[in-house]
């Protein structure tokens, strides 16, 4: 009896009709989704009709991958008035600086949009080959150049993992996007966070299959000062 519960309990996982995370807009007013390639093409004006307030949309991966769906959402994006950002899936086997240029040549100065975000995971990542003082360092030079082309300081997006290995104790002025899919985050070195991805298979009009689910912590007139002029 307990193995087919536990199995009943994956399925539903699984198949996103129910998820550990639950949040409520009285908390978290300003909530919002990302999205790359394997969103397919998207209906972003349903997905403005879903209450989508902010969207993150994969533009480059490494040094030199583009994601092929990223200028057609970030113009649909704007056309329906949903506010976007860009983020940059950031790879062990590139260099900082080739990153940051592979970023900057796909993504716009634009005004009104959130802070250039870098993700930072294991999970699909290459090998890790370098040493953590190295990777720290890859993702500096990556910041700073990212920063002083766009004027705003990258988010980190990062998995607890992650986090734990290369943020905790670095980087104390860039703010911070989480991930965790079970509960409610707390960072390890009792630092706040400025994102949260809470769900990774939400189902949103508009798009097929699943998306991620992300909330921002603070009210509206603290969501607009992170956005461009």
């Amino acid at each position: 009896m307990i193995g087919i519960t536990a199995l009943l309990t994956s399925l539903l996982f699984y198949f996103g009709i129910v998820r550990a995370n639950y949040v409520s807009r009285d908390r978290f007013p300003i909530q919002g989704i990302d999205v790359s390639n394997h969103q397919g093409k998207i209906d972003w004006l349903q997905v403005k009709k879903q209450g989508v307030d902010f969207v993150y949309i994969k533009a480059t991966e490494g040094g030199d991958f583009r994601d092929t769906q990223f200028l057609n959402n970030w113009q649909s994006a704007e056309q329906v008035g949903i506010t976007r950002g860009a983020y940059h899936f950031f790879t062990f086997c590139k260099n900082g600086r080739e990153q940051a240029n592979n970023f900057i040549q796909t993504v716009p100065k634009s005004k009104g949009t959130l802070p250039p975000v870098i993700d930072l995971e294991f999970g699909g990542n290459c090998r890790l080959r370098s040493t953590k003082s190295g990777v720290v360092t890859e993702l500096k030079q990556f910041m700073d150049i990212v920063e002083k082309t766009y004027h705003q300081k990258p988010i980190v997006y990062a998995t607890q993992s992650a986090y734990d290995t290369f943020m905790s104790g670095n980087f104390p002025e860039h703010q911070i996007w989480i991930r965790d899919i079970w509960q409610q985050p707390t960072l390890k070195d009792r630092r706040n966070w400025t994102f949260w991805q809470y769900g990774n298979r939400g189902s949103i009009k508009g798009i097929n299959g699943f998306v991620d689910l992300n909330v921002f912590d603070g009210n509206q007139k603290q969501f607009k000062r992170l956005l461009s002029n």
